[in-house]
């Protein structure tokens, strides 16, 4: 009886392992309580200063569904803890100012842990980071100048998931320079700067791409001759809604990757990337007049995009 006692009530060392929890710090716990308190911050914002309140409520709610899915992940691997064991950031802000702060810290955050956690959560923390730089977008930053993709890195090998995933975003990246070439017919001189920068970063991305896929062996998937856009593209309107669609591919491809690979390099080179699309995307869906302007998790499947 001693025996079955001890089997139907495990002891405290043995709670982890019974349950699935694991009694180790999370390291998405400080990201879900900063973007809670982000929430809570613009939230504010929008009722203290009226002259920032439409903006501050498109920050809240971009926060709001990070902190929802940080939290889920979260919870689904640990047990629950006290909010009063945190040191929560503060959920007030003095101005605009400071809230655009607080997003980049937050983008700077999420994107540290992208080498080093697991598949399932790379993705995540990857698409949080990109979702505040996409959020960003909506402030005076602007694009950023493209970044340096791969340097001088090699790779040796690719396990399978890996190179699948490399060869969809490869994929992605044929076509988005294919809609660029298509779109760029039916836009307007003032697109041009926005045509010329987009179509070079992904003929970057598609160069950095064959490049790892050659350096570990495998054969880099060709171009297909043409592309079918989710509709006719007949006017400036429609083929800023194909540019904004293959941004958002784009980004789902990359995604994609982070979520197939442990290879830092490769994990580096995703991220960038699924950052580019998400933010460029920001432009060409102000444009076409699409909801939301700000996809909060881009390139996964769960949320708009």
């Amino acid at each position: 009886m001693a025996a079955l006692t001890a089997l139907a009530i495990p002891t405290a060392s043995g709670l982890a392992a019974c349950t699935g929890y694991d009694d180790a710090p999370d390291p998405l716990r400080p990201l879900w309580l900063r973007a809670s308190a982000d929430a809570e911050a613009a939230k504010a914002l929008a009722t203290a200063s009226p002259e920032s309140a439409e903006l501050a409520h498109e920050l809240a709610a971009i926060r709001s569904a990070h902190a929802e899915a940080l939290r889920a992940e979260v919870e689904r691997l640990n047990r629950p803890v006290p909010e009063q064991a945190d040191t929560a950031p503060s959920s007030t802000v003095s101005d605009i100012a400071e809230l655009w702060a607080r997003i980049t810290e937050a983008q700077e955050e999420a994107l540290r842990l992208v080498e080093d956690v697991p598949r399932h959560r790379a993705g995540l923390v990857g698409a949080v980071s990109a979702g505040c730089a996409a959020a960003r977008q909506l402030g005076e930053g602007g694009l950023e100048p493209e970044p340096d993709l791969l340097g001088g890195a090699t790779i040796q090998s690719l396990d399978d998931d890996t190179v699948g995933a490399l060869q969809s975003a490869l994929t992605a990246e044929h076509a988005a320079i294919w809609v660029y070439n298509l779109a760029q017919a039916f836009l307007g001189s003032g697109f041009a700067n926005g045509v010329s920068r987009g179509e070079r970063a992904h003929i970057d991305r598609r160069d950095a791409c064959q490049r790892v896929l050659s350096e570990a062996g495998h054969t880099p998937r060709p171009a297909e001759p043409a592309y079918v856009p989710p509709e006719e593209v007949t006017d400036e309107t429609s083929a800023a809604r194909a540019v904004a669609t293959a941004e958002s591919d784009a980004a789902t491809a990359w995604h994609g990757v982070l979520e197939r690979t442990d290879d830092k390099t490769v994990r580096t080179l995703a991220a960038k990337c699924l950052t580019g699309a998400a933010t460029r995307g920001v432009h060409w869906r102000l444009e076409a007049g699409l909801q939301p302007t700000v996809p909060p998790l881009p390139g996964r499947k769960d949320t708009a995009s």
